[in-house]
């Protein structure tokens, strides 16, 4: 991040300079200017998020509370057992990886972060050659990296409030995407680790969630571009709201005060939509100096040109910024996403395929610095080759999905 933000800031203010110098006096002044619109914008987008994250925190309480992770866990652990197998033993390790994947499923960041450093620790534990990650902890960190998101609630609650007209609209190329991104993260590992993927139970949960897309997909190509929109707003909404039931009624099964465990929740909502500021001020002006200074113009002018040099439809090299920083950097990626969501419109192909992007994968140097550092591991292996294998194919599938249902 401070060689994102450095970098972003020299080569912005570095780009308007040399405008000026060329004949265009007004670009350090509308540089100047768009620094301090971001940092209102920054925190315009904090103060909007404030209700929506309450709430979904809130809620996230009771999911937690209630018992529903260790439900997903003890039906993960199956699959989890075949895909890591040197480790199928450790159930140390197995408890937390399968309740960190799950809270990844449900969206559950703050209860993934620390099950997946306690599921790395438990990992290490029978780690021979501690310098060096073990074919368990890059399958682990693979997954985490490329997990599918049953619900991406970020990505919808910031296109809620920068005026999506149906922010759930982009679930199902979100799902494709994620899911596109987890299966070649898996094959590719495997195939390195020689671990077999002709086993009935990875091959049954396999076919079951690609029949379920595939038939989903299916149905959005006979479809006009308007009924596909509203195809994939129909499931996304509706297995939204059908995960709000499931998590209250499960906390009345397990006897919780609903109320207060909600008020638990959507207090440390507030909190963190207020940590979000600074950190969307610091994205946020660097991009906006990179941007109006004429960097990003310059790049994406060269990619349009290669896409015409092509034949291709050049409209998807709006949302490619996203592409570029999400292996690098979620907070960068965020900004981003805001920042195309803010110049073509929420509801634009750029603005949703941007949050098409943001959803398919997680930050892949951010989790393996974090996860790694945690147990002192220095040697990746083919973690990273893998973890950015899954990143490349989930980007891509989010651009062609996006075409799919909006293009």
């Amino acid at each position: 991040m401070h060689y994102l933000f450095i970098g972003f800031l020299l080569f912005g203010i570095l780009a308007a300079l040399i405008r000026a110098l060329s004949g265009d006096p007004g670009a350090l002044a509308e540089t100047m200017q768009a620094m301090f619109s971001a940092a209102n914008l920054a925190v315009q987008v904090s103060i909007g998020l404030i209700g929506v994250l309450t709430l979904w925190t809130g809620l996230f309480r009771l999911a937690e509370q209630s018992g529903l992770a260790d439900w997903l866990a003890r039906r993960v652990a199956p699959l989890l057992g075949r895909l890591m197998p040197a480790s199928r033993n450790n159930h140390q390790a197995m408890a937390p990886v399968t309740l960190n994947l799950s809270a990844n499923m449900l969206g559950l960041d703050n209860a993934a972060t620390p099950l997946g450093l306690k599921a790395m620790q438990a990992l290490q534990a029978e780690n021979q050659h501690p310098a060096s990650a073990t074919n368990s902890q890059i399958m682990f960190l693979v997954l985490n990296t490329s997990s599918v998101t049953l619900v991406p609630v970020t990505v919808l609650m910031y296109r809620a409030q920068q005026g999506a007209a149906d922010p759930a609209d982009v679930y199902l190329p979100m799902l494709m995407a994620t899911t596109v991104s987890t299966f070649v993260g898996v094959w590719l590992t495997a195939r390195i680790q020689k671990i077999r993927l002709l086993d009935p139970v990875i091959l049954a949960a396999a076919g079951l969630w690609l029949l379920i897309l595939s038939g989903l997909a299916a149905l959005a190509l006979t479809l006009p571009a308007d009924a596909a929109a509203t195809l994939s707003s129909s499931v996304g909404n509706g297995i939204l709201l059908a995960v709000v039931a499931l998590f209250l009624l499960l906390a009345h099964r397990a006897k919780l005060d609903a109320y207060s465990t909600f008020i638990e929740g959507a207090r440390e909502g507030f909190e963190l939509a207020v940590r979000l500021i600074p950190f969307l001020v610091a994205m946020l002006v660097a991009i906006a100096v990179l941007r109006e200074g004429g960097v990003l113009a310059w790049l994406l002018d060269g990619l349009r040109w290669l896409a015409m040099l092509c034949g291709l439809d050049t409209r998807f090299v709006d949302a490619l910024p996203v592409a570029l920083l999400k292996p690098l950097s979620g907070s960068g990626a965020r900004a981003m996403m805001l920042e195309v969501m803010q110049t073509h419109g929420v509801d634009s192909l750029a603005g949703r395929m941007a949050a098409v992007m943001q959803g398919s994968t997680e930050t892949t140097f951010y989790v393996l610095a974090v996860y790694f550092g945690s147990v002192g591991v220095v040697r990746l292996r083919h973690a990273l080759l893998c973890g950015l294998a899954a990143d490349f194919a989930g980007l891509l599938t989010a651009i062609l999905a996006t075409y799919l249902f909006f293009g």
